[in-house]
């Protein structure tokens, strides 16, 4: 996989590190834990979205577009890295947030992304939950053009085949990690929302026959809805490559027992992963994406989902700022 033959800006710090996590093991008397360290990817305190916009960015300059639109919850890490990358590039930015949780405390609609967001220069304009956001953006792109801009769509997480590169290139580097290392890894684990990660990492460790699998924790959807989104994701993004219909259903698997009440939802598992990862490990966590995933992880230990012998890398996607939206669930922990 050639992924040079694509578009691509260098936003991020890579390779991203891959590096044990040595205490929280012991305490889980589990398996080896590592953890590829996506938070540390450098733009806006960083995060997973920074490798797809890479690519979208890019996209976006090869058509000569002057501004970009986005969409996501309130406490978006995707909206604050794109806010970032179009900062970067001289772009005007366009962010939609749907409210997706119903909290109203000022924490959590000011703080966080949401004044990062204002910080990178971006016009943010907010909906209720329930709206088609994808709509939306086309409204507003429509609006631009009569005042003679070039707007450019990015979907929510930057999740369709262009952005989804970003991770068949991380499989790449963490395979390439791997090896340089003499790790076996026996399975990869991370969060799983708009599917464009997930489908990216499938694609590329399918692609290159690693034989690695890869579990991703739901956050929003489903299982069957999550699974089938990825999968078609993985598709195309295979297509796209041009490495043909290599992903097949078997390939793509969700566990989303670890949602709770809701997207954006604390529960007491994320509540317990968040404490555990900053208190053992040192690393921030969110209370969306990664908080989430590293809770499904750690309950799968417990039920002895993995042996003692095997090496578990977590993906750590990023999003840290947001734990400032939360500032109340964590002070008695």
């Amino acid at each position: 996989m050639h992924l040079s033959r694509f578009n691509r800006l260098h936003f991020a710090h890579l390779p991203t590190p891959l590096e044990p996590m040595e205490r929280l093991s012991a305490y889980l008397d589990g398996p080896k834990l590592w953890i590829k360290r996506d938070d540390c990817t450098g733009l806006s305190t960083g995060g997973n979205k920074t490798r797809k916009l890479e690519f979208l960015i890019a996209d976006a300059w090869e058509r000569e577009a002057d501004c970009v639109i986005t969409q996501g919850a309130t406490q978006s890490n995707h909206a604050r890295q794109t806010a970032a990358a179009a900062a970067k590039c001289g772009m005007e930015c366009h962010i939609i947030l749907e409210d997706r949780t119903n909290i109203e405390h000022s924490s959590y609609t000011d703080n966080g992304n949401v004044l990062l967001n204002l910080l990178h220069g971006a016009n943010v304009s907010t909906r209720p939950g329930g709206t088609d956001m994808n709509s939306e953006m086309e409204v507003l792109a429509d609006d631009l053009r009569t005042q003679g801009k070039k707007p450019y769509i990015i979907p929510g997480g930057g999740s369709n085949e262009i952005g989804a590169l970003g991770y068949v290139d991380a499989a790449l580097e963490l395979l390439t990690q791997a090896n340089s290392q003499n790790l076996l890894i026996n399975h990869v684990v991370h969060a799983t929302g708009s599917a464009g990660t997930q489908a990216g990492l499938v694609t590329g460790l399918v692609g290159s026959n690693s034989g690695i699998p890869v579990l991703g924790i739901g956050v929003r959807a489903m299982k069957e809805v999550q699974e089938l989104n990825v999968l078609a994701l993985a598709e195309r993004t295979s297509e796209h490559i041009g490495i043909g219909n290599v992903v097949k259903h078997k390939h793509v698997e969700a566990n989303c027992d670890y949602v709770g009440l809701g997207y954006g939802l604390p529960t007491d598992s994320m509540i317990e992963a968040v404490a555990l990862l900053a208190r053992l490990e040192g690393i921030l966590l969110d209370p969306v994406y990664s908080g989430k995933g590293m809770a499904g992880l750690i309950d799968l230990i417990r039920r002895g989902y993995f042996s003692r012998d095997q090496n578990v890398v977590f993906i750590h996607t990023g999003g840290s700022a947001a734990l400032f939206g939360y500032p109340d669930i964590f002070t008695d922990k």
